[in-house]
């Protein structure tokens, strides 16, 4: 098959993105939005924002949670919570860049240590490897929504004296051994970007079960800000507005419809590449429930046929919008490539991984049939005979 018949046969009559927002109805914003416009209070803690934390901290079973503008600013400020002012950060370079750069940004040091294969988490063993004396906390990704190793993470902090947060970006929802993600390790940050599967267009939060650093978190978003008078230490502006939280609130109504339609997309998928040589799937873990934030394929060339790259720009060609993630890894940034840590002798599964990992689309407005073609277009595309050169 040449290039041109995969494209005129795959071809989607409008780009499909690798995610792609479920909006609330402009009605019930506009109805959620009325009391904001009476009131006009626009933030700084207002009742739809107290709203949304409640229904939250209920909906994650978590103690403390806490909103912010962001998942970036709620990580950078869960790791001040912890008073971590000095030392090693031990983290994964198989994740979005703002994981290693809030440890920069605390003037802290990442240390980058290898992943798993079946998860593309934190690897226990090369975690305890890389503990030093200057380590001060295990800062981890439950990568694609997979989770870690939980119980050998914890077991390694409280041996060695460490904190343990994890970036829970991917996995809102997630269950993990009968529990909520976000009740393992000391913190969980989690991103309400409008790439994720719970949005407020913007946003984040922070969940503990500690609530002296729950209280330490909301002084630290809110300027230091303890009342009008006074002002307990230095903080910054992190909170989350009213027009958020209300896209939130709505947001929350439909997640758990969310989830399932991507299940079905998810299943669609599983279905139709079994079996394909050269595509390996991840397995789902039998101690979890997933939320399928992703949906990641491994391309093993010298089975496929084609790399994953040749792959991802022919998809392109027919409007099918996957993504790299997560290529490159943060450790051969720049800012950070000259880190002992960031050789990649020392990261063999995580090099291998950014190679030939691509995340197909996945969203709950993703009708079937186009994943359907989706899959049948990487199923079918070590037919095309064209050269690399030509593709």
């Amino acid at each position: 098959m040449a290039l041109e018949e995969f494209i005129a046969r795959y071809k989607l009559s409008e780009s499909v993105y690798v995610t792609r927002p479920t909006m609330p109805s402009r009605e019930d914003y506009l109805r959620m939005l009325a009391p904001v416009w009476e009131q006009r209070w626009l933030t700084n803690e207002g009742p739809l924002h107290a709203r949304l934390e409640r229904a939250l901290a209920e909906h994650m079973e978590v103690a403390h949670l806490s909103l912010f503008c962001n998942g970036t600013t709620a990580m950078l400020l869960a790791l001040q919570a912890m008073d971590i002012t000095e030392g090693e950060v031990i983290t994964t370079p198989f994740t979005f860049p703002a994981t290693a750069h809030v440890i920069h940004w605390n003037r802290l040091t990442p240390v980058f240590c290898d992943i798993r294969e079946d998860t593309c988490a934190l690897d226990p063993e090369a975690v305890e490897a890389a503990i030093t004396p200057r380590t001060r906390a295990i800062l981890g990704v439950h990568t694609y929504g997979f989770p870690c190793d939980v119980e050998a993470l914890e077991a390694i902090a409280a041996r060695r004296g460490l904190r343990l947060l994890y970036d829970a970006a991917p996995a809102f929802g997630v269950r993990c051994k009968g529990r909520s993600i976000l009740q393992y390790g000391d913190m969980s940050v989690l991103s309400f970007h409008a790439t994720k599967l719970f949005t407020t267009a913007e946003g984040g939060a922070v969940a503990t079960r500690n609530a002296d650093w729950d209280r330490r978190i909301r002084f630290l978003k809110n300027f230091g800000i303890a009342d009008e008078e006074t002002v307990i230490g230095p903080g910054i502006n992190g909170k989350m507005s009213e027009l958020q939280a209300a896209f939130g609130l709505l947001q929350l109504e439909q997640v758990g419809e969310e989830i399932a339609r991507r299940g079905a997309v998810a299943a669609v998928y599983r279905e139709r590449l079994a079996g394909v040589r050269g595509i390996r799937l991840f397995p789902e873990p039998a101690d979890a429930t997933m939320n399928h934030a992703y949906f990641p394929i491994r391309i093993i060339a010298g089975e496929y046929g084609a790399d994953r790259d040749a792959l991802n720009v022919a998809l392109r060609k027919c409007n099918i919008i996957a993504r790299k993630y997560y290529f490159p890894l943060c450790s051969h940034f720049p800012c950070y490539a000259d880190l002992p840590s960031a050789d990649p002798r020392r990261l063999p599964v995580a090099e291998r991984m950014s190679a030939e990992v691509l995340c197909l689309p996945i969203y709950g407005t993703l009708s079937p049939d186009i994943a359907a073609t989706i899959a049948d277009a990487v199923a079918s595309f070590p037919d095309v005979n064209e050269t690399d050169e030509q593709r």
